[in-house]
């Protein structure tokens, strides 16, 4: 098989089970604490806290600004059918770069590596995030080269794949939902708590063989995460059980 077709197949796989790509990071960053490759920086230092917490918030904000500001039918969310896009979106975001919420995803992760504490672990992760969703970028373009032809060859001329060039800005034309962003980014909102309360946990056990949050410091994420999981509940309750949170012509499937 010649390299570009092996490069599209495997990154329809990837693209296919990428929602299990946090698990995998969660082995690693396990491994390095009980190993104790993790004494680079503290984590029960409140300022870290906050810097980790406002590097994934950042990547937070990327997708939300994404998916507020984007039409319904542009892209897949999707993992048996493979890629779907009616339409090729070049506006908003989309105009200064190609994969907006994969660049929102690598700084949501990224502050979440960041709080277990070692810089060569935050390096390696970043290059296994680049090759991993590398791949996947592939597929993905391979995919709209194909349907969408010389519209695609001319968007991609002007906005890069990953690393955003913000002098290309075009507004995106339709007005933002907020409710759009509280349906589809619930779950990334909480999973981002819970993730750093993970690490948490693991280190104070590592440190005093104890399974608590913030021990013998301030009581930030005994705080913070059961506060995350009321907006949790409610945000899952109204899009399960109402119609609150829908916006017509505005599903977004990325």
């Amino acid at each position: 098989m010649a390299m570009i077709e092996e490069m599209e197949r495997s990154g329809n796989w990837l693209f296919r089970w990428r929602s299990f790509l946090p698990l995998v990071l969660y082995v690693l960053a396990v491994i390095v604490m009980v190993g104790g490759w993790d004494r680079q920086l503290d984590h029960r230092d409140l300022t870290w806290i906050v810097i980790c917490l406002v590097v994934s918030f950042f990547g937070l904000l990327i997708r939300a600004l994404t998916i507020g500001f984007t039409p319904a039918g542009t892209s897949g969310r999707n993992t048996k059918e493979g890629q779907v896009a009616e339409v090729l979106n070049t506006k908003g975001i989309y105009s200064v770069v190609r994969h907006p919420l994969y660049f929102g995803n690598y700084f949501m992760w990224l502050g979440i590596i960041m709080y277990v504490g070692s810089w060569w672990f935050t390096i390696v992760c970043s290059l296994l995030f680049w090759v991993y969703y590398e791949r996947i970028m592939f597929a993905e373009e391979a995919f709209l080269r194909k349907k969408f032809g010389g519209s695609y060859l001319k968007w991609s001329e002007t906005a890069p794949p990953f690393f955003p060039r913000w002098t290309n800005f075009k507004p995106s034309g339709v007005p933002f939902s907020f409710k759009n962003v509280l349906k589809r980014e619930y779950n990334g909102f909480f999973a981002t708590f819970i993730s750093f309360g993970m690490i948490d946990v693991v280190k104070n056990y590592m440190d005093y063989r104890v399974f608590e949050l913030d021990f013998l410091v301030s009581p930030f994420w005994l705080y913070a995460i059961p506060a995350a999981f009321v907006v949790f509940i409610v945000l899952r309750t109204l899009k399960k059980k109402t119609t609150v949170l829908n916006v017509k012509g505005r599903e977004f499937n990325a």
